[in-house]
C-alpha cells in the first residue's frame, strides 16, 4: 500500500488529496472531503465517507448525522474546532452506499497520513467501516463497540456512527456511555 510520509504538514497533504482521482468515487462527487478541525488535535474522529450535504459543503458531518454528532460533542464537553474530524473515504459513494474495498484502498493512504500528521492520543472510530479499517478487517461493530484498542501507540475506540442513531434511537445510550469513557480515558492521559 501506498504511504504519503513525504508530506509535513496537512496543507500539503490537503492540496494533494483535493486533486485525488485514484477511484471511481471522484467522478461521481462534486467534491473531495477532507476533513476538518485542529491539526494537532488530541482526538481524532474517524466517519466513514461523505454524504450529500458534506458532499455539496466540502466538510464532513455537516448533515443530520453531523448534527447529532455536534449535539452528543456539546454534550460530552467537546469542542468540535479542538478535534479532528474526517472520513474514511473522502469522495460521497453514489447514493450514499458503503464504500467499496477498492475506494478504501485508494484513500487509505490519506487517512493514514492525516492521521501520522495529527498524531492524535485517541482515535473514535464513527461506525462499522472505521472499525474495520483502523482495528481489524473482520470487526464486528455491534460486538467491539466501546471496547478499547492499542495500536501504534494510540488508543482506539470504536462506537456506532450518528446516522446508525438516527435510524435507531435505542444506539444513543450506548454511545452516550462510550463518549462518557472517552472523555474519562482522556482526562485520564492528559492530566498525568
Amino acid at each position: 500500500m501506498e504511504q504519503l510520509t513525504q508530506f509535513t504538514s496537512m496543507e500539503e497533504l490537503k492540496e494533494v488529496c483535493l486533486q485525488c482521482n485514484r477511484c471511481a468515487l471522484r467522478g461521481g462527487a462534486k467534491q473531495v472531503v477532507f476533513g476538518r478541525g485542529n491539526p494537532n488535535a488530541e482526538i481524532m474522529f474517524v466517519g466513514e465517507a461523505p454524504g450529500k450535504q458534506e458532499d455539496e459543503m466540502g466538510q464532513p458531518f455537516v448533515g443530520a448525522a453531523g448534527n447529532l454528532l455536534d449535539k452528543i460533542f456539546v454534550a460530552a464537553g467537546i469542542d468540535r474546532e479542538e478535534v479532528f474530524v474526517t472520513n474514511v473515504a473522502k469522495c460521497r459513494p453514489p447514493g450514499n452506499r458503503f464504500p467499496q474495498a477498492d475506494e478504501v484502498a485508494a484513500c487509505r493512504p490519506y487517512l493514514e497520513a492525516q492521521i501520522r500528521l495529527v498524531n492524535p492520543l485517541i482515535i473514535v472510530c464513527l461506525g462499522a467501516l472505521a472499525t474495520k479499517t483502523l482495528i481489524n478487517p473482520q470487526a464486528r461493530i455491534t460486538r467491539i463497540r466501546g471496547q478499547w484498542f492499542e495500536k501504534n501507540g494510540r488508543k482506539i475506540l470504536p462506537t456506532y456512527h450518528p446516522a446508525a442513531l438516527l435510524r435507531d434511537p435505542a444506539k444513543k445510550r450506548p454511545v452516550w456511555e462510550d463518549f462518557q469513557e472517552l472523555m474519562r480515558v482522556y482526562r485520564d492521559m492528559t492530566t498525568k
